[in-house]
């Protein structure tokens, strides 16, 4: 036992290596290879956003760390930092206050009472018509799309239901089981639902009203425990910060937009630091993400390293970040009331050292060599000092450092963040009443059948928010011309997440498949819309 412990960890380390495995070869045949990057470094530039030597970057750095902390001490020595309290190393960052208008419920409660009541089947025929989203899922070998839009939504519903083939054929008019297992062998596949779900993120993002929401350069993402059935707990694990139960995780990446773009499986006991990356250079869609936010379990050091080297900037709500302690470059002297928060000195020695390799390693993840999570895997789990892993812990401790001293003098940051993660959370909560059969417990043991529920999960969330979002429109359009507009500054804290028109359950039947593609449909009149309790 004690030799197979040893085996697995020197495997996930990289010590040790399986000749022809493309999770465990060894790291430097996942990285580009050497000649090809010295070509690529000397035609320049880098598809990254990284100085071509590290004395450029530790001078930018150093000046910016030096300016920002005596910024922040300024601040603190006048008492001026809002919301935060700062003394002799004592960090106390108070709660943020609710800014949304007291007005905005009574003032938004008629967009949702006006919206028309919807079977979950004609919100995604409806959606399908405007985006075309269906043709998306071509056969495996032909590249043709299926002949009946309508199966195919059938059989992506039946997985974002988490209702299955069988129960679906027996709830729907349309299909048999059987057409429903060979629509799901041959149409169903990781890429054609990332191509689908594109769609639906494009349409999200250029809607009028969608713009309210956000500037669309911000995103977020979280993790979903789903719990096993039975039969299928062997294949999950029990994280003990949610629950007592074996289960999966669905992590998924979320605009500030209400656009779901991304979504994988991971182990409930998986860190998710290393699932962020991925969502943000693999999506599909046309988005352009600057900003990205996640909880305390999307942290580490190396996360803060390869988002700056790749041009993101990485803004965490980070639980406890008192304890977080800052680390300085050499000759940067912090004053009384930082100083007890300040644990060692960045190593420059060992950035330079191995900055050819960090430059490589960046650029391999960038041109999709190697995928961001596989690396972040490998580099977290060296169990001996690694150049490489520790050079990128000390730009991540950099990273850390500046975002922290923003974090505490700037609140609209700290707004910011909160809001954006609160949008991912609400959007869990859709996803939860989407997937609702089996009480929500998944039955597949094989990664790929799990994929495939977080797939359509994501997707079948997706067109809900556009659907919600299109409508929504059309009733502020309505209440206008009533002589009774929204106040604009108040659509900004409307959500497109609410489902209670939409019906969720029952039997699954397709209607009105000949509607022309342009048009809504009416709008739900209302005689006393202002009591209507908003979702």
């Amino acid at each position: 036992m004690c030799v197979l412990v040893e085996l697995r960890d020197r495997l996930r380390a990289g010590d040790m290596w399986v000749e022809g495995s493309r999770r465990y070869r060894a790291v430097e045949q996942q990285l580009i290879p050497a000649p090809v990057f010295a070509n690529m470094r000397a035609a320049g530039p880098l598809p990254i956003p990284a100085p071509d030597t590290a004395d450029i970057w530790l001078a930018e750095r150093r000046a910016r760390l030096a300016r920002r902390l005596a910024e922040v001490e300024r601040k603190a020595e006048t008492d001026a930092l809002e919301d935060v309290q700062l003394s002799l190393g004592r960090l106390r960052i108070s709660p943020l206050k609710a800014i949304t208008p007291e007005e905005s419920d009574t003032a938004l409660a008629p967009l949702y009472a006006h919206l028309p009541a919807i079977r979950i089947t004609d919100l995604l025929a409806e959606v399908d018509r405007w985006t075309g989203f269906s043709q998306c899922f071509t056969h495996l070998q032909s590249g043709r799309a299926a002949d009946e839009p309508r199966a195919i939504l059938t059989a992506v519903l039946a997985d974002a239901t988490n209702l299955g083939h069988t129960r679906m054929a027996e709830a729907c008019n349309l299909v048999t089981q059987r057409q429903l297992g060979w629509l799901a062998s041959w149409h169903l596949r990781e890429e054609t639902y990332g191509r689908a779900l594109a769609r639906l993120v494009d349409a999200q993002h250029t809607a009028p009203l969608a713009a309210l929401f956000g500037s669309g350069t911000s995103s977020s993402s979280d993790g979903q425990n789903f719990p096993l059935d039975r039969r299928a707990q062997a294949t999950g694990a029990v994280n003990p910060h949610k629950g007592t139960e074996p289960a999966v995780s669905f992590y998924s990446h979320v605009s500030d937009r209400y656009a779901p773009f991304h979504s994988t499986v991971i182990s409930a006991s998986a860190s998710e630091a290393a699932q962020v990356l991925d969502g943000l250079l693999h999506h599909g869609a046309d988005l352009h993400i600057e900003e990205h936010h996640v909880d305390g379990g999307g942290v580490s050091d190396h996360v803060f390293a390869l988002c700056h080297l790749l041009g993101f900037r990485f803004a965490p709500r980070i639980p406890n970040i008192a304890a977080r302690r800052l680390h300085l470059f050499n000759g940067i002297e912090p004053g009384p009331d930082i100083a007890p928060l300040v644990a060692g000195r960045i190593d420059e020695g060992l950035i330079e050292a191995h900055w050819d390799d960090v430059l490589r390693l960046g650029t391999s993840i960038r041109t999709g060599v190697v995928s961001a999570s596989i690396m972040l895997e490998r580099l977290g789990s060296y169990p001996r000092a690694n150049g490489l892993a520790l050079a990128l812990r000390e730009i991540g401790r950099v990273e850390r450092t500046l975002f922290t001293l923003d974090w505490i003098e700037q609140p609209e940051q700290r707004r910011r963040a909160t809001r954006e993660l609160n949008k991912g959370e609400a959007e869990n909560a859709l996803k939860r009443a989407i997937f609702f059969h089996r009480i929500g417990r998944i039955r597949d043991h094989a990664l790929q059948a799990q994929s495939h529920r977080a797939s359509a999960l994501n997707l079948v969330a997706g067109a809900i928010v556009l659907w919600n979002t299109t409508y929504l429109q059309a009733a502020r359009m309505h209440l206008a011309n009533l002589g009774r507009p929204v106040p604009p500054d108040l659509l900004q804290h409307l959500s497109p997440l609410g489902w209670q028109h939409i019906n969720l359950t029952g039997d699954y039947l397709w209607t009105d498949p000949d509607a022309p593609s342009t048009a809504l449909r009416p709008l739900r009149q209302m005689r006393a819309v202002e009591g209507t309790a908003k979702p």
